[in-house]
């Protein structure tokens, strides 16, 4: 069995190590302060747990390696700007965009996409960083360096936000996880919520969608896409060329976690369609200092990232998976008090959706 490099190792590295450690899978994370001679690169397979990985010489190296899988496919998804493009040559949904280049294209911008607009660094920016939300009032707010280095969307008017988790093998086969219900506070996914049992057309078009995006590409492994819900349509915000946080709760709620899936896909492994036997929810723990309480809650897996907590910062997240929908909601009923306040709107949101 082949090893595999992954390029980045914050928690989705890590959590890729512990995915493949019992397929017997060699896996390792390379951040700033690896040692090139420890890792047996030169017959690994390569991957990436981040748009833009650390660069240092060896994280070069490992760039420009032959079994860097999907090479030429990061830097298309990692720009907006040519992601929009992908999105627009595929006649797939989208919010209308332009390109934000001078102060003296506003004026052209709100007449072409409405009085609310959403300006978006073409790189860099994640979880509501890099991302400005305007009216004519507001555009003291947008930075100088963000002109000819971001794009404009129209504001969408969004009934709810979805993703689809899905990967695609050497081979061109595609398996797909349930869409998931996510939301979000301040521009960072707080919970995420998913049913065995799904809208059968929200998901024949997400799937559609993301296969489609995967097959003109060539796609190898995991990749996500983030859904704005109007109606019974769906229209695409943004991807992911990777794991991503709201298929974390894969790893108790499916009988494959999208982590041991990128895996399969990657190493050319079998790649049945994950078996979806419970509903879960997923709970993001953001600033949030440990607490032993926690694991009082018997449906409680606590998944700790063991890094500095800082505000705004992802430190761990807790997964509840259960086939009684009343049980899960008085496990989240439970996990109000042990949670700053701020996640009540969140909780609340998810314990609605239970019933």
């Amino acid at each position: 069995m082949k090893s595999v490099c992954v390029l980045g190792n914050g928690q989705l590295g890590r959590m890729l190590k512990q995915a493949g450690e019992p397929l017997g899978i060699n896996v390792y994370p390379v951040g700033l302060d690896v040692e090139p001679t420890s890792i047996p690169y030169q017959d690994s397979v390569i991957t990436a747990e981040i748009e833009r990985w650390p660069d240092t010489p060896f994280s070069q190296t490992l760039a420009n390696h032959n079994a860097f899988i999907n090479r030429d496919i990061f830097p298309i998804i990692a720009d907006r700007l040519t992601q929009k493009q992908l999105f627009d040559s595929l006649h797939l949904p989208t919010a209308q965009w332009q390109t934000l280049n001078d102060k003296s294209d506003w004026p052209v911008l709100f007449d072409a996409l409405g009085d609310v607009l959403i300006v978006k660094r073409r790189v860099g920016g994640y979880d509501g960083r890099g991302q400005w939300r305007v009216n004519a009032n507001s555009l003291l707010d947008i930075p100088v360096d963000a002109y000819q280095s971001s794009i404009v969307e129209q504001a969408i008017a969004f009934d709810g936000e979805m993703s689809l988790i899905g990967a695609r093998g050497l081979d061109g086969k595609t398996v797909f996880y349930p869409l998931t219900h996510n939301f979000h506070q301040d521009g960072m996914l707080n919970i995420s919520i998913v049913y065995p049992h799904v809208d059968h057309k929200l998901q024949q078009q997400a799937e559609t969608m993301l296969s489609t995006i995967m097959n003109k590409l060539n796609y190898i492994g995991v990749m996500a896409m983030e859904c704005f819900v109007l109606g019974d349509r769906l229209l695409i915000n943004e991807l992911a060329p990777r794991v991503h946080n709201s298929g974390h709760w894969s790893q108790n709620g499916a009988s494959i976690s999208q982590f041991e899936l990128h895996l399969r896909a990657i190493l050319d492994l079998p790649l049945p369609t994950p078996d979806i036997f419970a509903p879960s929810v997923m709970v993001n723990l953001i600033g949030t200092e440990y607490d032993k309480n926690w694991l009082s809650i018997v449906l409680v897996h606590l998944h700790w990232y063991d890094k500095e907590v800082r505000a705004g910062r992802k430190v761990g997240h807790l997964n509840l998976t259960h086939q009684n929908h009343h049980m899960l909601y008085n496990a989240l009923e439970q996990l109000i008090v042990m949670l700053p306040s701020n996640y009540l709107a969140a909780i609340n949101w998810a314990k609605a959706k239970l019933v």
